[in-house]
């Protein structure tokens, strides 16, 4: 039931979210310097998703060694081979790489402690490919649930999102700040896709008509109401040894589907062209 409140149609909707498990070969060495600083050095690189802290906490977690040990050296191509960082898979392609380099080091550091005063360098690279039978023999998804409250302005048809909450199970949570962020951008990825981005194409010269950012709209704090996110921490060791799925996507993939259920119980209007603009309620109503 649809509710009012002092000219906004209140609604509520909810969708459901999966998207692939996905992974690539990677590579990664771990390495123990003279100084008793630990090295770990992989070419994959950080685009603002956390690989460094993520890759630090494996390597700790493995060695059995404090994090503050521990310098993370990523994005040269001459380091140990790792995948892009798109499709949700960087984590879930070099943290297996990393915990099997450390878990060949951890020998090797015994050895020498007991039968070596030398500063000599140890090292252990390690290359960890995911099973390609593994899609015969099982799915590998990550899942999620979301849910939008809108008030929709009863006059103007202006949107806007109060709250958000979502839940997730992308297997092993590695870091909880680091994965509460990334499912935060996500679902303002999502209110964007749902409400404001917009691609203007001129039907003479194919050219983008808006390709600037005072006429391509993007979310500003003012957008974006209240979020709040969970995961529930499941390890998935049947997709890998760190039992880890990527977060990246997962965030935006139904939430624009949650928005625009919000915004059908609001008003009973059905909008099925993203974005969902203000002209377009005016014109269905």
């Amino acid at each position: 039931m649809r509710e009012e409140r002092s000219g906004l149609r209140i609604g509520w909707g909810m969708a459901t979210e999966t998207y692939p498990a996905n992974r690539r070969a990677a590579s990664a060495l771990v390495r123990m310097q003279p100084d008793g600083r630990v090295l770990v050095a992989s070419g994959t690189h950080e685009i603002g998703g956390g690989t460094y802290s993520i890759l630090t906490q494996v390597a700790a977690e493995t060695l059995g060694i404090s994090p503050e040990l521990i310098d993370v050296q990523l994005g040269d191509t001459l380091l140990p081979e790792a995948p892009i960082s798109a499709g949700s898979m960087t984590t879930a392609s070099v943290a297996p790489a990393v915990q099997a380099a450390a878990s060949r080091l951890t020998p090797r550091l015994q050895e020498h402690k007991i039968n070596s005063n030398s500063s000599e360098v140890i090292e252990a690279v390690a290359k960890v490919e995911p099973d390609e039978t593994l899609k015969q023999r099982a799915s590998a998804h990550s899942f999620g649930a979301v849910f939008a409250e809108v008030a929709v302005d009863s006059e103007l048809g202006i949107v806007k999102v109060r709250r958000i909450v979502a839940v997730y199970d992308v297997g092993r949570v590695l870091n909880e700040q680091t994965a509460r962020s990334q499912f935060i951008g996500g679902i303002v990825w999502g209110i964007s896709l749902a409400l404001l981005e917009n691609t203007l194409v001129d039907a003479r010269t194919g050219r983008v008509a808006n390709g600037n950012l005072s006429e391509y709209h993007v979310p500003v704090n003012a957008d974006i109401g209240e979020i709040d996110v969970s995961a529930l921490n499941i390890p998935d060791t049947t997709f890998n040894s760190a039992g880890v799925r990527g977060i990246g996507e997962i965030g935006i993939t139904g939430t624009a589907a949650a928005i625009s259920n919000a915004v059908f119980h609001a008003t009973g209007i059905r909008v099925r062209d993203l974005p969902i603009t203000l002209d377009k309620l005016q014109a269905l109503s």
